[in-house]
Order: C-alpha cells, then sequence, then structure tokens
C-alpha cells in the first residue's frame, strides 16, 4: 500500500465545485457567508452525495482548498462521508478578481504542493493560473476547472482519476 504522503495531492475546492451555484444567489456580506457556510445552507441539498465515495477511490490525498478553510469539515465532510480533511492554508480572498493576475489560491498551492504531482479542481481556474503554474512548478499538476453551474460531474471524475492513474505520474512517486 502507497503512504499517503507520496501520493498526490488533490486540493478541492467547494462553492462551485462540490456545491453547484445552479441559480443560487450568492452571498454579498460576510454575515450571509456565515450562513453560507452553515449546515443550515438549503444549497447544500445540491450537493451530490455519491462524491464521497468517489473522491475517497481516487489514488491521491485529499485537501481542502477552499473559502470554506475548517468549516469545510464541519459541513461538506459529514455529508460526503469524508474524513477530516487537512485545510490548504490560503491568503484571504480579494474583494475583486484581478484579471491579469493569477488567482488568489494558485501561489498558495504550488508553495504546499512543494514540487508533488497535484491536482487542483475549482470553477475560477484560467489561463493564467496554468501558466504560472508551468513556470512554477517542477513537478506534474492538473488544474481542471469545473463549471459552477453544476459542479462537478461523472466525466469529471473520469479525467481525474486518468490523470492520477497514468503512468508517468506514478512513475515519479517512486
Amino acid at each position: 500500500m502507497t503512504d499517503r504522503a507520496e501520493l498526490p495531492l488533490l486540493f478541492l475546492d467547494v462553492d462551485g465545485t462540490l456545491l453547484p451555484y445552479g441559480g443560487a444567489r450568492l452571498p454579498a456580506a460576510l454575515d450571509e457567508w456565515d450562513a453560507w457556510q452553515h449546515v443550515s445552507n438549503p444549497q447544500l441539498a445540491k450537493i451530490d452525495l455519491a462524491h464521497g465515495p468517489r473522491l475517497l477511490a481516487l489514488p491521491c490525498a485529499l485537501v481542502w482548498a477552499t473559502a470554506w478553510m475548517g468549516d469545510a469539515n464541519e459541513v461538506i465532510a459529514p455529508l460526503l462521508g469524508l474524513p477530516e480533511l487537512p485545510v490548504a492554508e490560503l491568503p484571504a480572498a480579494p474583494e475583486e478578481d484581478a484579471p491579469d493576475l493569477p488567482h488568489w489560491k494558485t501561489r498558495a498551492l504550488v508553495h504546499l504542493a512543494a514540487g508533488r504531482p497535484f491536482i487542483w479542481v475549482d470553477d475560477e481556474i484560467s489561463d493564467l493560473d496554468r501558466a504560472w503554474v508551468t513556470r512554477h512548478h517542477p513537478g506534474p499538476a492538473l488544474l481542471h476547472r469545473v463549471d459552477s453551474l453544476t459542479g462537478l460531474l461523472a466525466t469529471d471524475f473520469a479525467v481525474l482519476g486518468d490523470w492520477l492513474r497514468d503512468g508517468r505520474i506514478r512513475a515519479r512517486r517512486r
């Protein structure tokens, strides 16, 4: 059996990825975000509960990479039947996106990966992020963008599984 420390990392976003927006009005104020990241959020009914077993079946080490931070372990993990996962240390999300800069998570995730193969699953990944990772990360990386209206689908899991089972990725882990 492979040690989890040797497995590729899978950095996992929540909003728009596990929790599809699908017409939901997103919170604007901080107090609304507090309610959004709570078990009482009615949007949580949109989470596909089959994602938990699908995620656990992937040959990787799961890590939350979300503005939910530790709340993902309190709210999302139990819904999906996931154990408590490590939470990526991320900078504070900016008030506004800067279209000419990589995503606010990109640098932190590359730093955390420290050369280890990784997947980042998010609904906000851009070509700027891919270019930045290519220049600054020496190991294999898959930046997989998910449609925020639908969240993760079976086709996304197929892409993730294929990448993780690729012989070149396995060879680098030895």
